[in-house]
């Protein structure tokens, strides 16, 4: 046979099958559920992972790096409105503190952070209860002006979802291990919505527990190549979740997508090594992706090739996402890839600091993430409990995943990369600003 011919064989033998798909989604989901990082569940999630890849042949290394666990038994919050206490659902941040069981009572405050944080004196936050139009501090000058002016707690709105449920998230580590941490809560959009219409006077907060001491894990599995010279592709998933959520988009599916990739490819021939690693503690801002690439700066620099990064892809309404750090070209292959199977995607050339991918270009190896919205803001079940398999779309997964398998194994054999290996300059300065202000920069924290 013809080099072409032994090529479309190969090809043809990429089979990604949906039952085994939604196994490994509905285990993660259902079966295990909540997948904090640092605790029984993502345990649970890390053996599961492990034996799976093991079991499709890849040879499979566990990697351990201390985290914080958020291990919390009760939230409790009260807004006095008209005169009268009213109950309301909260979700304690992570990397937060909680209230050590007491009860904290202070006057509400409405504080919007698009605005806001441009006072030159934030005093007036102090002793009170701050309702933070916004979930993020994308600076760590506002986090520190904001925890000096000593609020009595922090109730985080997220702003990207109008919602009538609470959004779980967390606090950037690297904020909390140079400025001290502060008690930070989310709530829903229109609860507070309504705080504000009826002007709310004073809210009282309850936590028992806070963060502890834990240790999460990094998944690696390597499909060895045949020329170990050759540039290693990366590819990425995470396994943790956040608070109260399963987490089967978010991100089950790209554990998914992980697990049916190193099924098939670890049967088939391959010049350059194949690298799968399922991420913990990517909740936290992509803590293990960050360990994983501090741990390797040297050899990254080395063979580094390019990253490939599934995160929340299954939503069953809306429009594919390709986030690409790197050349037109890298987003350019994969759009090809892509069309040329019938699906469309939205490729953007961005720098987004939230997944798993960007540790990578930190280091200078470009990457790109595949995700999927079904709103401007993103998914409208993003970090919450209705996270589950009834959202997503299990034949969509499957034809997405077999176009990333196919994309990755005529990478992985072909004589040279069809892009080039960059990281603009201009990104470069970008990527190093955000790399320094919220992830703690090459020393990071411990």
């Amino acid at each position: 046979m013809s080099r072409l011919t032994v090529a479309m064989h190969l090809e043809n033998r990429i089979r990604i099958l949906p039952d085994n798909v939604e196994r490994h989604i509905k285990t993660l989901s259902e079966e295990i559920g909540v997948r904090l990082a640092g605790s029984l569940g993502e345990k649970r999630a890390e053996e599961y992972i492990a034996a799976e890849l093991t079991h499709y042949g890849a040879e499979v290394q566990i990697e351990r790096f201390p985290i914080q666990e958020r291990a919390v038994e009760r939230e409790t919050l009260q807004i006095k409105l008209n005169g009268k206490w009213e109950s309301f659902s909260c979700s304690l941040l992570g990397n937060a503190l909680g209230t050590k069981g007491e009860t904290k009572e202070a006057p509400v405050v409405f504080f919007s952070s698009q605005t806001d944080y441009q006072r030159k004196d934030l005093s007036y936050l102090s002793g009170k209860a701050v309702v933070h139009l916004g979930s993020h501090i994308e600076k760590a000058d506002n986090y520190r002006r904001l925890i000096n002016a000593k609020p009595a707690f922090v109730l985080f709105v997220d702003v990207r979802f109008p919602g009538t449920v609470v959004t779980a998230d967390g606090m950037f580590p690297a904020y909390t291990h140079k400025y001290g941490g502060m008690t930070i809560a989310s709530v829903a959009y229109m609860d507070a919505w309504k705080w504000k219409q009826e002007e709310a006077s004073t809210a009282r907060l309850c936590i028992y527990g806070e963060m502890r001491e834990s240790s999460s894990s990094n998944i690696i599995a390597e499909l060895p190549g045949t020329d170990l010279s050759s540039e290693i592709l990366f590819v990425g998933c995470h396994h943790d979740t956040q608070a109260d959520s399963v987490g089967a988009d978010d991100n089950a599916t790209g554990v998914a997508a992980v697990l049916a990739t190193a099924q098939v490819l670890a049967k088939l021939p391959r010049k350059r090594t194949i690298r799968l690693v399922s991420f913990g503690g990517e909740e936290q801002l992509s803590v293990g992706s960050s360990f994983y690439v501090r741990q390797r700066r040297e050899e990254l620099k080395d063979r580094g090739g390019c990253m490939f990064n599934f995160d929340s892809f299954g939503s069953l309404m809306g429009w594919t996402n390709l986030s690409c750090i790197g050349s037109e070209e890298l987003g350019d292959y994969f759009n090809r890839m892509f069309m040329g199977q019938d699906e469309y995607l939205a490729v953007k050339h961005e720098i987004v600091p939230y997944a798993d991918h960007f540790p990578f270009a930190a280091a200078g190896i470009p990457g790109v993430y595949l995700g999927r919205s079904n709103c401007a803001s993103g998914r409208f079940f993003h970090h919450r409990p209705d996270d589950t398999i009834s959202k997503i779309s299990i034949p969509l997964c499957t034809k997405l995943i077999q176009v990333g398998c196919l994309s990755l194994f005529k990478l992985a054999n072909a004589e040279s990369l069809p892009f080039r290996l960059i990281v603009s300059e201009d990104s470069q300065a970008e990527i190093e600003k955000m790399w320094q202000e919220i992830f703690g920069g090459w020393e990071g924290f411990s």
